[in-house]
């Protein structure tokens, strides 16, 4: 199923039986998998007249990937992903921050080798690639069913967006906000008001799946916004997505021409502190807002010069 061709001589080398990839038969592939078998491809490939090369396995991974116009391609590597100059792992990276890592020739040599592989597939329109360790027991289903994996996922372009939310969003906003209404943690809003105030809302969203959330209620008469309804999915609480909003909130705020942002919070009094916010009283609400208070709540003002 596999059709190769010599290295040849490079730099005065002769790399003898090293091959590449030529060909990949699609055709007989599809036929297996159509039939219901599996088909294991090993890193042997054959000439047209019949010599053995020995092949890479991510040089024929990434070429079948392409043949089959496949949606995924998961290479199980010793390395496990792409670490940053810290030490960390890089959960997403783009096809054009690859090509800069591998530009910059800083990666180690195998996982530069890997990373080379994972890209060609993806230049090749394979929708996605992940680099996952080999000795960590489950990383494939730990890789494709938790939000950030325990790999390196390639992409052609980053999968999470922080943006003004639409009109397509607000089913992911009811079942992010629900859990949190029903704790009493936020004020109920059903679908209809949602979607009335959809433009007021910023979201976080991976790979199509909404995972943050906050609201901005300008009152320009008083030169002042309230932020609301900020929610981040408990899965991935920790991770800064919090903050993410709430820059994002004040950065519209204050394209709005407004000099102040308040929230009213009954449980993460300490969270807005913490990020320049004081308390405040009910007195210091807008007068629209204030006739809005809920008493039975008894939520803390706190209020942040922008």
């Amino acid at each position: 199923m596999v059709t190769a061709r010599p290295v040849g001589i490079v730099d005065g080398v002769d790399y003898q039986q090293t091959g590449l990839v030529r060909k990949i038969d699609v055709q007989t592939i599809r036929f297996a998998l159509n039939s219901g078998a599996m088909v294991l491809l090993s890193p042997l490939g054959y000439s047209p007249t019949g010599e053995a090369f020995n092949l890479s396995m991510e040089d024929v991974a990434a070429s079948t990937a392409i043949a089959l116009d496949a949606d995924k391609l998961i290479v199980l590597a010793e390395t496990g992903g792409v670490f940053d100059s810290d030490g960390n792992l890089r959960r997403e990276v783009s096809e054009a921050e690859a090509m800069q890592l591998l530009a910059g020739d800083t990666l180690p040599e195998d996982i530069g080798f890997t990373l080379r592989h994972a890209l060609r597939a993806c230049e090749g329109g394979v929708a996605r690639a992940h680099i996952i360790p080999y000795g960590l027991d489950g990383s494939v289903l730990l890789e494709l069913f938790q939000h950030d994996g325990v790999g390196t996922m390639l992409v052609e372009e980053t999968l999470e967006a922080l943006r003004e939310a639409g009109p397509d969003d607000v089913g992911g906003l009811l079942a992010l906000l629900r859990p949190l209404e029903e704790d009493g943690t936020l004020v109920r809003r059903d679908r209809g008001l949602i979607e009335r105030e959809i433009a007021n809302f910023t979201v976080i969203e991976h790979d199509g799946v909404i995972f943050g959330c906050a609201a901005l209620y300008a009152f320009p008469e008083a030169g002042v916004g309230e932020m609301a309804a900020l929610a981040v999915n408990p899965q991935v609480q920790g991770r800064g997505d919090g903050e993410r909003l709430l820059q994002r909130i004040e950065q519209r705020a204050r394209a709005a021409g407004l000099k102040r942002l308040f929230v009213l919070t009954t449980r993460t009094m300490h969270w807005f502190l913490k990020r320049g916010f004081v308390l405040a009283s009910v007195d210091q609400l807008p007068k629209q807002r204030r006739g809005l208070y809920n008493w039975q709540r008894k939520s803390l003002v706190l209020i942040k010069q922008l």
